[in-house]
């Protein structure tokens, strides 16, 4: 995978770097919502979940980081190099709407999983301190979490974060989020993060933000 990045201009420059950008590119869904938010600045509602005094260093567009074993990388919406708390962290950001996370693990796994996704799995678990992890959550949840502890190592970060930034008046799909941060032994609420300390000594926050509701119109004419 890449490791040169081209600065963006505006939200429009975002529409290039999706994997459907057809299908997820419009008014009302979070690939725009999150756009149109980032390009005004650090969302307010993901730097105060970082910690008191929170600084953006970098932010990366649809980054892609590798997973264990073989197959796709975990796409986190933005990735971002952030200070705070007087703490360096590494923050993958996983923008939504309406959209859910995706396929519960038994869903993904599948009736004959095989070895490499059975590894994949396995390995995201020890990295979390999880074992037997219920079939019904989210294994978006999961990979996204783990795309950031494999970039706060990368990065020699202290702190590996993961925030789901939702444009959803309904706050759709908080459930998902609530049952995976309970497995963690986390609370959840909206707009309110939480943290613990993983097997290899990082330290994982995790939070829920509310994003303005406002960004789900197109404001920049970006069709």
């Amino acid at each position: 995978m890449t490791q040169i990045y081209r600065k963006t201009e505006g939200p429009a420059d975002w529409r290039g770097l999706l994997a459907d950008p057809d299908r997820q590119w419009r008014a009302g869904f979070s690939a725009m919502a999150a756009a149109q938010s980032w390009e005004e600045g650090f969302p307010p509602e993901v730097a105060v979940l970082c910690g008191a005094d929170a600084a953006l260093q970098l932010a990366i567009v649809e980054h892609k980081v590798a997973m264990p074993g073989r197959g796709l990388p975990s796409q986190c919406d933005v990735f971002a190099l952030v200070h705070a708390d007087g703490q360096d962290m590494a923050v993958a950001v996983e923008a939504k709407v309406d959209e859910p996370f995706g396929p519960t693990i038994a869903e993904w796994l599948g009736p004959d999983p095989g070895t490499n996704k059975t590894l994949r799995l396995s390995t995201i678990c020890s990295w979390l301190g999880l074992t037997d992890p219920a079939p019904d959550l989210r294994y978006q949840l999961f990979h996204r979490t783990a795309a950031a502890i494999a970039e706060a190592r990368r990065f020699r970060r202290p702190v590996a974060a993961m925030i789901v930034q939702s444009f959803s008046p309904t706050r759709r799909w908080f459930d998902d989020f609530h049952a995976f941060a309970a497995a963690l032994g986390l609370p959840a609420a909206p707009d309110t993060a939480a943290s613990r300390a993983l097997p290899c000594g990082l330290a994982l926050r995790l939070g829920w933000a509310s994003g303005d509701p406002a960004f789900l119109t197109d404001r920049c004419g970006n069709a």
